[in-house]
């Protein structure tokens, strides 16, 4: 017992020998002069009271405020760069790179790629006149020439249906089937049929 006694208060006085020498080490300029982050320990200091870090604990801590110090020059380049690199690249609208898709593979450039996206795009609105203008409606009925598969399909049973309801709703009313409408309609038929 008196040696356990001996072995633990020889332990502990070598500690407080460190804890001593610990104020005269810290006094050196540290090699890194950079601010804790809030809910760190001061680097001299160790968490919970302990006055000596292992040097694992030390690696640990320097990765920490690494990553801390890291963030904070992001947030800089973020809040400035972000603005500046975003605002060029304004996003044009679905219309308007359907417009491109078409006007593309009209002039059979080398860089035209089918695209479903476009393509659905195109069929879905080419009898509104406001979203696919007359200069684009001809190009578009070359373009329908070549469709194949369930989108001719389809696109058949879609534009006899709407000419069913023009004929029931009276050709010539303006109502919600004007006559450029029911034009566009009869060409498309005509074309597909």
């Amino acid at each position: 017992m008196a040696k356990q006694k001996r072995k633990v208060t020889e332990v502990t006085e070598k500690k407080n020998k460190k804890l001593k020498k610990a104020p005269a080490n810290e006094k050196e300029p540290a090699p890194e002069a950079a601010p804790a982050p809030a809910g760190a320990p001061p680097q001299g200091g160790a968490p919970c009271g302990d006055p000596e870090l292992s040097p694992e604990e030390k690696r640990v801590l320097e990765r920490k405020l690494k990553k801390e110090r890291k963030k904070g020059g992001r947030k800089g380049l973020g809040e400035a760069g972000a603005a500046t690199a975003r605002s060029p690249r304004a996003r044009r609208s679905g219309a308007q790179l359907a417009l491109d898709y078409l006007c593309s593979w009209a002039q059979k450039q080398d860089s035209w790629r089918f695209q479903k996206t476009r393509q659905t795009w195109l069929l879905t609105h080419m009898y509104d006149r406001s979203k696919v203008p007359e200069e684009h409606f001809s190009t578009l009925l070359a373009y329908l020439e070549g469709l194949k598969g369930q989108a001719r399909e389809l696109t058949v049973q879609k534009g006899e249906a709407l000419m069913r309801e023009a004929d029931e709703a009276g050709a010539g009313s303006p109502g919600p089937f004007p006559l450029e409408r029911t034009r566009r309609i009869r060409q498309v038929l005509q074309l597909l049929s």
